[in-house]
């Protein structure tokens, strides 16, 4: 559809440009990027429409009266032109879109929905950023999926996409857990637990928030091994890396199993020395100020972001301070046109302050930087918090899903249709849970319910799953019948079915739907679009048979439109992370 409302885009900016001219008004008038083009609420009123609010004051004239000049100076393009009160309407010919979007999805294949609209830029995307003292929860998965989309979206418009990382591996946080399991953890390890490593890390660093409260001197111990640490004590980096490499190995695990991978890994170990050095290179030159304990700070208050401490008393880094290092590392490993931080909107003040710090440091790409904050993952029954223990394991959630996709399955007893059962299960868990976390707009806070997600009707991945099913399942009985339809050839004239042509129009949206959600950085807009099209040909096949006809022209074409329809969700799963099942 995008090439239709461009091409009467530059229809009417012709016909109001004349307009301009006769009636005297300066070059200019009106710009092409002026035209808005609508989708009528009605399909009684056409097929594009085109508002005259905007041009009533340049023209001093009212719209509707706009409207009815424009309709007829354009009456010699063969289409119907109506007026509605202010707005221009206009029918397409029909037989000639249905059969250039049913030949372009089927010539383009899994490269429809491409365009160009991000064609040649740069784009380096973090996302995830697990801490090594627990594993991976709930909102690191909404994170993770919404990242992966989003790089997938990114390539989709053309852009050069460069996936990271940062494995938040030290800091206090980090020293909390080493220290409960050094004094609480003994010998044991993952495997004489028979615990997942980041499971078995993270065990630890809800022990020390219980022994905390019993034993406050414990803050107190775990900032010594923070300094010991940083000052290379070998005993603490030893217990270190163990720990680390537990936890990084169990968190590697929930990657491989969501279908989540990254170009590049960063660890703050390794960047945080390089940030600690360009905060003194600030202080040096007089962007950063000392305080009389010692620790450094950058005055924000200008900028309406107060002070901030970049070096504690003791030398040690922040958050703030590795962030600084790690930037710079990126830029020099992959210079980027934008780099997008997909991080939870509780960090929107540190962004702030990331930004403006190494925009005073000298850094022109920091005007390039940019915060994807998204909205907080809570449950029914209320927020998760990790230091108490009570958020939802990634781990545990995947498995509970893929349990009730299993019992699904049995209930329906479609175990001999279906095959692999389990591995049929777990494309479905991942289906309910990336569909689900990606369909609300991501600056929104969201409620995750687990038994809903896993719906076999309603807006619900499972339910897009078994509809391409469903399509699947048609298509193979024509192939298995089509010795009963030779002769038929595809005929888009015979799609006179209102369904059909709002079919047709809906696949012609889908390039337009991924450039807004690759400009809006929105997911969501895919999701939503693929639910609207696979409900409206669900409905469709329910009132219209596909294969049931005697005329074999029509079932070759009807065929032709539930493959289209089958690739264009086939194409907007792989953008959503979502695995395609031929059979459920």
């Amino acid at each position: 559809m995008q090439q239709y409302r461009k091409r009467w885009q530059e229809i009417v900016f012709r016909a109001l440009d004349g307009y301009a001219r006769d009636k005297g008004l300066e070059n200019g008038a009106v710009t092409p990027e002026q035209v808005i083009c609508e989708r009528p609420p009605s399909s009684e009123l056409g097929d594009l429409a085109f508002p005259m609010f905007p041009y009533a004051k340049v023209f001093r004239e009212s719209p509707q009266r706009l409207a009815e000049y424009v309709a007829r100076g354009i009456e010699s393009q063969n289409t119907e032109v109506t007026v509605s009160g202010p707005y221009l309407n206009v029918r397409l010919d029909r037989n000639r879109v249905s059969r250039e979007v049913l030949e372009e999805t089927e010539r383009a294949g899994a490269a429809y929905g491409r365009n160009k609209s991000l064609s040649g830029k740069r784009i380096l995307l973090e996302f995830s950023c697990p801490n090594t003292n627990k594993p991976l929860h709930l909102g690191h998965l909404r994170n993770d999926v919404l990242g992966e989309s989003l790089s997938r979206i990114f390539k989709t418009c053309g852009a050069g996409v460069f996936k990271v990382n940062l494995i938040n591996d030290r800091g206090i946080h980090i020293c909390k857990s080493m220290l409960a399991y050094q004094e609480f953890g003994g010998d044991t390890t993952p495997e004489s637990q028979n615990c997942k490593g980041d499971h078995f890390v993270g065990g630890y660093y809800v022990r020390f928030n219980q022994w905390v409260k019993q034993d406050p001197a414990a803050d107190e111990k775990a900032r010594r091994m923070l300094q010991a640490w940083e000052n290379g004590d070998k005993n603490v980096l030893e217990l270190w890396e163990k720990m680390n490499r537990w936890a990084i190995e169990g968190i590697t695990q929930t990657y491989r199993a969501t279908g989540i991978g990254f170009d590049k890994v960063y660890y703050e170990s390794q960047t945080f020395g390089r940030g600690r050095r360009e905060v003194l290179r600030g202080f040096e030159q007089g962007i950063f100020y000392k305080k009389d304990d010692g620790s450094i700070w950058v005055d924000l208050e200008e900028f309406d972001l107060d002070q901030k401490v970049l070096l504690r008393s003791d030398g040690t880094s922040l958050y703030l301070t590795q962030d600084i290092g790690t930037a710079l590392a990126r830029y020099e490993d992959w210079p980027f046109d934008r780099m997008i931080y997909v991080v939870a909107s509780e960090q929107n003040y540190h962004f702030r302050v990331l930004f403006k710090v190494l925009e005073l440091l000298g850094y022109k790409w920091a005007a390039q930087l940019y915060h994807l904050s998204y909205g907080m993952v809570n449950l029914p029954e209320g927020k998760m918090k990790s230091r108490e223990g009570t958020v939802v394991d990634a781990d545990d959630l995947l498995a509970e899903l893929e349990e009730l996709a299993l019992e699904e399955i049995k209930q329906r007893e479609r175990e001999e249709e279906i095959g692999d059962i389990r591995l049929t299960a777990r494309s479905i868990s991942l289906a309910a849970l990336h569909y689900y976390l990606l369909q609300t707009s991501p600056h929104k806070d969201m409620v995750f319910n687990p038994a809903e997600s896993l719906s076999f009707t309603g807006n619900t991945g499972p339910y897009l799953q078994y509809s391409c099913a469903r399509i699947s399942s048609i298509l193979r009985k024509f192939e298995e019948r089509k010795a009963a339809f030779r002769g038929g050839a595809v005929k888009t004239e015979l799609l006179v079915v209102a369904e059909e042509w709002e079919i047709i129009k809906s696949l012609a949206e889908y390039p337009l739907v991924v450039e807004q959600a690759g400009a809006e950085l929105n997911p969501g807009l895919v999701a939503n679009f693929l639910y609207e099209l696979a409900k409206l040909f669900s409905h469709y096949y329910h009132e219209n048979p596909v294969l049931h006809n005697k005329d074999a022209n029509l079932v070759e074409t009807r065929i032709a439109l539930a493959r289209a329809v089958l690739r264009v969700m086939q194409n907007g799963f792989e953008l959503l992370a979502i695995p395609f099942l031929e059979k459920m």
